[in-house]
């Protein structure tokens, strides 16, 4: 709940920057599903203003002339941790849009912990996640905070990468060593396997559940599941599921499209009649299928190979402009009016773990991002 001393449910951090005006404009589309119908928030970054351009921005696209007078603006610097402090301390949760979080992401983090904000990124880079959880979990636990990142839609495929996203993928490579050095510190004990073992594909390979050429996936993905895994395993004593993320490629036809969609977006982000083009992408979408092998209720798993079969269809609007902005103000509003469904301690969660006992699913089906079960 908000108060005199914490004014704000929401403060959007880095809302002048790419990813963040999209949020605002979601923060203000949503102000009705706050906590009694009301949503007080305000935004946050270096350039008053830039933040005011882009409340601004907001109020012409929403046609919400009322944003310019409601919205307050705080200037904050990941520079300047007294300015971070006075930040949180004003807020109950800060969505923080500041990338890349290997970067810019520790002191946001350390500063909502330290003056009890929760925190919610979007971030999806495995050594920034699993380190805060290392470093931070703990202490927010003591404080009741909950750190949950991941909260966006994490690889953005196609042509859809900015400067942000780049960055991460960049240095999320060349930092591989790191991130085995860094998990080796947890000093986990590895999750029990129940039937099968799940087969390992090959670097490149065809497969015939989409019918296309197909590639291990290079993003966060692998790293947020098992480490939701291990939680429900843990503290929910729910039996782990083996997983494998690949992303499709098609022929070469596709790559030879996908690598010229990439060439023109960086052509077209650097100019302003570019970027309004991008932003009119609303009539793009995503899929994503998951396909699971499992155990018919009563089967001994351990007397024969998987006897079940699932397959889970999520899809959505545009997913850097669109989807994003949806899941991440979701979530911050999950945490708002479903906090008693949160896990009993604060700590560093991922979503799947944070929010596997409320109705975030059912939130953003509501808001045109479809799971459905075949």
């Amino acid at each position: 709940m908000t108060s005199s001393s914490r004014p704000y449910h929401l403060v959007i951090f880095g809302a002048s920057g790419f990813t963040g005006q999209f949020v605002v404009e979601e923060v203000a589309r949503t102000v009705s599903e706050g906590p009694k119908g009301n949503l007080k928030w305000a935004v946050a970054g270096r350039s008053k203003q830039k933040l005011e351009k882009v409340v601004e921005q907001a109020a012409g696209v929403l046609g919400k002339p009322e944003l310019r007078s409601e919205v307050d603006i705080l200037v904050a610097d990941v520079e300047e941790p007294d300015s971070l402090a006075a930040m949180c301390k004003q807020a109950v949760i800060v969505l923080n849009c500041v990338g890349p979080y290997r970067f810019y992401g520790e002191p946001v983090v350390k500063a909502c912990v330290e003056n009890g904000a929760h925190h919610i990124d979007i971030c999806g880079e495995p050594q920034f996640l699993e380190g805060m959880q290392l470093n931070y979990s703990s202490q927010a636990a003591d404080k009741g905070v909950y750190i949950i990142g991941s909260c966006g839609f994490d690889s953005i495929p196609g042509g859809c990468i900015h400067d942000g996203t780049w960055q991460s993928a960049v240095y999320g490579f060349a930092d591989g060593p790191k991130l085995q050095g860094l998990r080796r510190k947890f000093n986990h004990k590895p999750l029990p396997t129940i039937g099968s073992k799940i087969k390992r594909r090959g670097s490149v390979f065809f497969s015939n559940e989409i019918q296309q050429y197909t590639v291990p996936f290079m993003g966060s993905d692998p790293s947020v599941v098992k480490r939701t895994q291990r939680f429900l395993a843990e503290d929910h004593e729910a039996t782990p599921v083996q997983y494998g993320a690949y992303a499709g490629i098609g022929g070469i036809g596709n790559i030879i499209k996908m690598m010229f969609a990439g060439m023109m977006f960086w052509f077209l982000v650097k100019f302003s009649f570019g970027r309004n083009l991008l932003i009119k992408m609303e009539a793009s979408s995503f899929q994503f299928a998951f396909y699971g092998e499992g155990y018919t209720e009563g089967e001994d798993p351990s007397r024969g190979k998987p006897n079940g079969k699932i397959r889970t269809l999520v899809q959505g609007p545009e997913c850097g402009y669109v989807a994003t902005p949806i899941a991440m103000v979701q979530a911050a509003l999950t945490i708002l009016n479903e906090s008693t469904s949160l896990p009993k301690k604060g700590g560093v969660y991922t979503p799947g773990a944070a929010f596997a006992k409320t109705t975030l699913v059912d939130r953003l089906n509501k808001h045109g991002i479809q799971f459905s079960v075949i």
